[in-house]
C-alpha cells in the first residue's frame, strides 16, 4: 500500500472510477497511474511507492508483473475478459504497442484525464534521467506526442520479443475503437491530421529498407480501409 501523503484532487477531472480513486494523488492533484515510476531526491527508483511519481517513466518491475499477472497498468488490478489498449494512430496502424492493456473505465479516465493525453501541446521536459531510461522502452519509440488516441478493446493479445531485450505488444482483432482528442471525442480530421503527420516517423523506422517500406505501405492502407476511424 502507498504510504504517501494523499494530496486534494483537482476540480477538473471527470469522475474517477472507483479502481482509480483508490490511486494516489500528486501534489497537482492527478491520479498516480500504477505504472509510474517513484523515485527519491536523488532520482533512484523506490520500491516503497514513496518519494516523488515520476510519470514520464515506467516501473519496469510493475510491466513484468502486470504481464505475468495479467493486471491493468493504469490501477494495477486483474483485468477482466474484455482488454482496452490506449494506442496512438501509428501504434493502431502497426497494431503493436510497448504496454499491456487496461480496464475499459481505466482507459477511458486516461483519455479524457491524462496531461499528455489531453494536452499535446504541453512541452515534455528531457533530462538525463529520461535519456537513460528511454532505453528500457522496448522497440522503436516515437516521441512525438500525436493529439489523438484510440481505445482498442479487444479479448486477446499476444507479446514478442523486439530483438534487443526487450517485450513488445500486439494487439488483437478490435471488438471496438473508440478516438479521443483533447480530452473529448475525436473528430475523423483530428485523427487523419494525426496519421498524416505520425507517417513520416514511421516510415524513418524502415531505415530505407524496401521490404519494410512495402509493408507499412500495406498495413496503413489497410488500416484506412478498415471502418475503424471516426465518421
Amino acid at each position: 500500500m502507498n504510504t504517501c501523503p494523499r494530496h486534494k484532487l483537482r476540480s477538473d477531472l471527470p469522475p474517477l472510477p472507483p479502481r482509480i480513486a483508490r490511486l494516489p494523488v500528486d501534489e497537482r492533484g492527478y491520479p498516480v497511474p500504477w505504472f509510474v515510476q517513484w523515485v527519491d531526491e536523488n532520482n533512484e527508483p523506490t520500491r516503497t511507492g514513496c518519494g516523488r511519481p515520476e510519470f514520464r517513466v515506467v516501473d519496469s518491475r510493475k510491466l513484468a508483473t502486470a504481464v505475468k499477472s495479467k493486471l491493468c497498468m493504469v490501477c494495477g488490478q486483474p483485468l477482466g475478459a474484455i482488454k482496452v489498449s490506449v494506442l496512438g494512430p501509428m501504434c493502431c496502424i502497426t497494431r503493436t504497442t510497448a504496454e499491456p492493456p487496461n480496464h475499459k473505465d481505466c482507459a477511458e479516465f486516461s483519455a479524457m484525464a491524462c496531461p499528455f493525453l489531453t494536452k499535446p501541446q504541453m512541452v515534455r521536459r528531457e533530462d538525463e534521467f529520461v535519456k537513460a531510461n528511454r532505453e528500457n522502452v522496448a522497440g522503436e519509440m516515437i516521441t512525438r506526442n500525436p493529439g489523438v488516441c484510440a481505445l482498442w478493446a479487444m479479448k486477446n493479445y499476444s507479446m514478442f520479443r523486439d530483438g534487443k531485450g526487450g517485450v513488445l505488444f500486439k494487439v488483437g482483432e478490435p471488438l471496438w475503437v473508440k478516438w479521443y482528442a483533447l480530452g473529448k471525442s475525436a473528430t475523423r480530421a483530428q485523427v487523419m491530421k494525426s496519421i498524416e503527420t505520425g507517417i513520416p516517423f514511421l516510415q524513418e523506422s524502415c531505415h530505407g529498407i524496401p521490404e519494410e517500406l512495402f509493408a507499412l505501405g500495406e498495413a496503413t492502407g489497410a488500416f484506412l480501409k478498415s471502418g475503424l476511424l471516426p465518421v
